[in-house]
């Protein structure tokens, strides 16, 4: 027991001896390994420091090779933006000096401009200070004639009392030999004065005929002279009236700034609201205002009314042009209708067909030898009326004269072409919309082309031809003109390709618009040239007509 506690005891102490000595020796291999270990890391140290030191020196080296290329290639952008620069420098110098040229040219055509202005006011002052001279020259000569005037009439008076004086010595010779006279010749006073009036009465009565001829014959020498001289100064007072009335507007801005925008860069503007509307717009030195100039009246409002709604809206460009002018046309239609509307509900007119109504409001655009045609029916139909009734007709057959009388020229504004007079024709218009035969053969027997059936239709021939005569109502020369003017368009309007025809200037001008798609520029060559050709044939027309055909093409795409 004692043995076996004792080797326990024993293995116990071996153990514990075994564990300390192998703790001492494991100590002294792990200092030789951390000794060891510590001498590899300084010499990997020592390496990393030489690798770092390397790639320092070999960064370096490549730092300061790309600094150079760097370097080079600034000095050779900078060198390349200095060429630019100078180049850009050189071309906008070279366009100042073209500018400066082109400024200094229109400057010298300003200063001869202004120079011969100048020269103008010039003339005209010394013409004014002549006839300011003529005048004082005229007064001074009138100052002198005063005077002379003058002591003629104290001279005058001088010899007036010497003849009084005179007279009454020769009254009193006179009765002395009166009574001389009457011893003699036996007779007395009254007796002889009786017989010196019957002879004094004769000869009297055969110089005044002889007078009273000369004057006549002199009256009828003068009379054509005197004739002509009042209708030329009536055509001068009437006729720039009558031509703005009928051929011209005018549209009123509010700067003249306005002007530039309207034309349009390169006058694209003008061009697209004149190829729109059809109305030539004159655009010229007149303050504040720009002229529409068309023959045709719906014409010139549709521009009027157009011109207004693009300068109040301030967006004046092409599209915007047609669109705007695309617009006025259908309010313009609306207003017609209104117009019309309006007339038959003023004169007491009802039942009257749509399509009529809208003809009576197309009237009030359109005239016939001067006279506005919706005016000169609403005064026929109330001439009718009166008339009707000054001759006993009844209430019914009075306002079927009054009808007849508003729709007797319903011809002249219909919208289809026709070589029907108008008279034929609003006949037919009015049998197509339902109007009583009375009426119908009313408005067709006017101009006595049928024959009239009822007591209606001589009253209204009456009437016509009443408000037509009136002084000033119908100037024959416009009618003749619109004609001219019409038979031009209808010309061009002929040819194949043709679009639009508008006749401008008064008919001096007359643009066509073609189909691009029929129409190739050298056919447009051809066809302004036969154009021209025909009109040169056919037509009689004072002065010159230019013919200016114009093919557009556009294209259209739409971006979804």
């Amino acid at each position: 027991m004692e043995i076996g506690i004792g080797i326990i005891v024993g293995i116990l102490v071996g153990g514990v001896i075994a564990y300390f000595g192998v703790q001492a020796w494991l100590k002294n291999i792990n200092k030789s390994k951390i000794e060891e270990a510590n001498k590899q890391a300084d010499l990997l140290l020592q390496s990393a420091k030489l690798d770092v030191k390397k790639l320092e020196d070999e960064a370096s080296i490549k730092a300061s090779k790309l600094i150079d290329n760097a370097e080079r290639k600034n000095e050779q952008i900078k060198q390349q933006k200095i060429t630019e620069a100078r180049d850009k420098f050189q071309k906008l110098r070279s366009e100042f000096e073209s500018e400066k040229t082109k400024h200094i040219v229109e400057m010298k055509d300003l200063e001869i401009l202004v120079v011969s202005k100048e020269t103008e006011l010039k003339q005209k002052q010394e013409s004014f200070q002549a006839k300011v001279d003529q005048l004082e020259q005229q007064k001074t000569e009138l100052a002198n004639q005063e005077t002379e005037i003058a002591g003629v009439r104290e001279n005058l008076e001088k010899q007036l009392k010497i003849v009084a004086k005179k007279r009454e010595e020769l009254d009193l010779a006179n009765e002395i030999r009166i009574k001389e006279l009457e011893s003699i010749a036996k007779l007395t006073e009254q007796q002889a004065k009786e017989q010196l009036i019957e002879a004094i009465k004769a000869k009297a009565e055969t110089e005044a005929m002889a007078y009273v001829k000369e004057s006549i014959n002199e009256a009828k020498l003068t009379a054509s002279k005197e004739a002509k001289k009042i209708v030329i100064q009536t055509i001068q007072r009437q006729c720039a009236e009558y031509t703005i009335e009928n051929t011209v507007s005018v549209f009123n801005l509010e700067s003249d700034e306005m002007k530039g925008q309207i034309i349009g860069r390169e006058g694209r503007n003008i061009r697209a609201l004149e190829a729109a509307t059809g109305a030539e717009i004159v655009v010229d030195d007149t303050p504040e205002a720009i002229v529409i100039s068309s023959f045709d009246p719906i014409r010139r409002e549709v521009a009027r009314l157009s011109l207004k709604k693009l300068v109040a809206d301030g967006r004046i460009h092409p599209a915007r042009i047609e669109e705007v002018v695309a617009k006025t046309r259908k309010q313009l239609d609306e207003q017609i209708i209104e117009i019309g509307e309006r007339t038959v509900i003023d004169l007491d007119i009802h039942g009257l067909n749509p399509a009529l109504v809208r003809m009576v409001g197309r009237m009030r655009y359109r005239s016939s030898y001067g006279q506005n045609l919706l005016k000169h029916s609403i005064e026929t139909a109330n001439l009718c009326a009166i008339m009707a009734a000054e001759l006993g007709l009844n209430p019914k057959q009075t306002k079927m004269a009054k009808r007849a009388g508003l729709l007797h020229d319903i011809g002249k504004v219909a919208e289809e072409e026709t070589e029907l007079s108008h008279a034929i024709l609003g006949m037919q218009l009015c049998e197509k919309h339902g109007e009583h035969a009375i009426i119908c053969n009313a408005v067709g027997a006017h101009h006595d082309e049928v024959e009239m059936t009822n007591i209606i239709s001589p009253i209204v021939q009456a009437c016509d031809a009443i408000s037509g005569a009136r002084p000033g109502a119908r100037r024959e020369i416009l009618e003749s003109y619109l004609k001219r003017i019409g038979e031009l368009e209808e010309l061009a309007m002929g040819y194949d390709g043709v679009q639009k025809a508008f006749a401008m200037q008064a008919g001096r001008e007359l643009r066509v618009i073609v189909e691009s798609e029929k129409v190739t520029d050298q056919y447009a060559d051809d066809l302004s040239f036969m154009i021209a050709e025909k009109i040169q044939a056919e037509m009689q027309y004072p002065g010159q007509v230019r013919v200016t055909v114009i093919r557009e093409k556009r294209a259209t795409a739409f971006a979804r």
